[in-house]
């Protein structure tokens, strides 16, 4: 099966050639199988050894891509993928594995593998909220390594593959702006998301597609929990589900993510981090908006001082600003637009201890129920006490 590499290809400087760690006993523990027939892939393949290997980064060409974020305010110049691969595209859409093994973008201590917990957490959330029309990246398979690490305990290894419109993100202009790279990644994002548009157009398209991304995201009570310039999308698209908790109590101070320490991420906090992060972009893009610094800068400034426009008429439409966190029967009655099941967060904890340890029945029940938002289900229907509940990125 062929992938097409027009990322790689076009940029070369922004990716560095990789592969995926060999694996113990690699196996299949879910394939979104009408998602890969909807790229074009072919799902036996796909079941097959060398599907296997090909999913894994074993075989063809693969990349570890170059990033840079803002992580809680403070810039980290070099990120990448540290334990995670650009397969290939296919359809148009990037096929991406997390939890390979380490690339040459891994942190000092950092096995680059990932528990079969927060893998199957990706999956869910992902075609949850796909299923809720929220721009997301989506869950193509889950596989199991044969592998045991230690995070808490020793927990089994899988590596989770994600399709996404690209990864291009707000941390990705970072890094090419910090390396004479920004002109050309611009270009080929403007080819690949926006086309006909000159920089400025740019800048509009993703300021206006996350805003109506992060409007969903209050309209649900959904809280990413790790806002970080790395993890916005130029695309919208919803990236990264590692601390993500829904909302059950309507409350702006709410956060659940046990790094986000200060709150910074809160779920009343989201619209305005959203507009910091669009600030950092267009920030990276002032050399292409005029020669002249002067004048790059007042366009910038023109351009983001449309955002809180942009973000209160995104808010409008999504009738976000009178979320209660209510997500349950009656409010479905209220409205009929209003979902009624959402990935609560303790009946997915509850689901995802057990899959760790071997017993995926409860977990595949919540995984059917989530993908039909507006149908009743006894545990992911109701409101549960979350005092106290906190959520770990995984890694």
């Amino acid at each position: 099966m062929k992938l097409e590499h027009t990322y790689a290809h076009a940029l070369p400087e922004m990716v560095k050639s990789a592969s995926g760690e060999e694996q113990p006993d690699p196996s299949l523990v879910v394939l979104n199988e009408p998602l890969a027939e909807e790229l074009g892939l072919d799902v036996d393949f796909l079941k097959s050894a060398d599907g296997l290997k090909l999913l894994l980064g074993q075989s063809g060409d693969t990349y570890a891509q170059a990033y840079s974020g803002h992580q809680f305010g403070q810039l980290s110049p070099v990120l990448g993928d540290g334990r995670a691969l650009l397969l290939g595209e296919a359809n148009g859409q990037d096929i991406h594995a997390k939890g390979i093994g380490r690339t040459q973008f891994s942190r000092p201590g950092s096995d680059g593998r990932g528990a079969i917990g927060p893998m199957l957490r990706e999956y869910l959330v992902s075609e949850a909220m796909h299923a809720l029309g929220v721009p997301t990246t989506r869950g193509l398979a889950v596989i199991g390594t044969g592998r045991k690490i230690q995070r808490d305990r020793v927990v089994p290894a899988a590596v989770v593959v994600r399709t996404a419109a690209s990864h291009l993100r707000v941390g990705t202009m970072q890094y090419a702006a910090m390396t004479d790279q920004i002109r050309p990644v611009a270009d080929y994002a403007i080819q690949r998301h926006y086309p006909g548009e000159d920089y400025q157009g740019l800048f509009r398209q993703v300021m206006q597609a996350q805003a109506r991304t992060v409007a969903k995201w209050q309209r649900l009570g959904f809280i990413h929990g790790v806002m970080n310039t790395d993890n916005t999308t130029l695309s919208g698209e919803t990236i990264d589900y590692g601390p993500c908790a829904f909302m059950e109590e309507f409350d702006e101070d709410t956060f659940f993510s046990s790094i986000d320490t200060q709150g910074r991420y809160r779920y009343g906090n989201q619209p305005n981090i959203l507009g910091w992060n669009l600030a950092r972009l267009a920030e990276t893009l002032l050399p292409l908006f005029d020669e002249d610094p002067n004048t790059a800068v007042d366009i910038a400034n023109s351009t983001m001082g449309e955002f809180t426009d942009v973000m209160n008429a995104a808010l409008d439409s999504e009738d976000a600003q009178k979320v209660d966190g209510d997500i349950t029967v009656e409010n479905h009655k209220r409205d009929p637009n209003a979902p009624v099941t959402i990935p609560r967060n303790e009946p997915l904890d509850r689901a995802l201890k057990l899959a760790t340890d071997g017993d995926l029945s409860y977990y595949f029940e919540l995984l059917e129920a989530v993908k039909k938002p507006h149908e009743y289900h006894p545990d992911l229907s109701q409101p549960g006490d979350l005092e106290g509940f906190i959520t770990f990125c995984g890694t």
